[in-house]
């Protein structure tokens, strides 16, 4: 095979989620990413040397990456040459997501700047220095993109996709009542035909 895609899954996900869409990408072949990475600093080391490991075998890469595995895609990949991505519920805003977590476990920055993490009692680690991290590194993101978007994700705001959208030229989908995790069997077929049409074209 000529072309490979990586498959990049999310929070509490596994590399064997890649088996899925294996028949979307017939002519290619789909690797699961089992990465470690738990910030984007330790992504930013990670994720290229697993990129350039698989490309030297193939003549083209496409990345498949879920929620936050499309933040630290975005964050670690984007001066590779992939050919393109499909994110799915990606996380785009990591600044603005941290701010609401503070605001649901009631958690003022000054708070976190001194205490350095806290444990939320939604099982989240709030960090300060996550929070600097995100500030001092804004998203730069250029490579053609695919984005499916569930009307109900209770993690990024219709606000927030819309501008990363603009600002990268992305293709955005959106599934009507579709949530943040595509799970179900009607959210899985939407997601399979929103692959396959957008392959057709290609």
């Amino acid at each position: 095979m000529k072309h490979a895609v990586i498959y990049i899954h999310g929070k509490n996900g596994h590399a064997e989620e890649a088996d899925h869409y294996r028949p979307v990408f017939p002519d290619s072949a789909v690797i699961g990413f089992d990465y470690k990475a738990q910030t984007p600093w330790e992504a930013g080391k990670e994720f290229p040397v697993f990129f350039d490991s698989v490309i030297q075998n193939y003549q083209s890469v496409s990345v498949i990456a879920n929620s936050i595995g499309a933040f630290f895609t975005i964050n670690a990949l984007s001066d590779k040459p992939i050919e393109k991505a499909f994110f799915i519920s990606p996380v785009v805003d990591m600044e603005k997501l941290i701010c609401n977590m503070m605001q649901w476990a009631n958690i003022s920055e000054e708070e976190l700047r001194l205490k350095g993490q806290i444990e939320t009692e939604f099982n989240e680690t709030l960090s300060w220095e996550y929070l600097c991290y995100v500030r001092e590194h804004p998203i730069c993101w250029q490579i053609p993109t695919y984005i499916l978007y569930g009307e109900k994700d209770n993690l990024t705001s219709p606000d927030i996709i819309t501008d990363f959208v603009s600002r990268t030229g992305a293709e955005l989908t959106i599934m009507k009542n579709g949530e943040h995790w595509f799970h179900t069997k009607e959210q899985m077929l939407f997601l399979d035909n929103w692959i396959s049409h957008i392959q057709s074209r290609n």
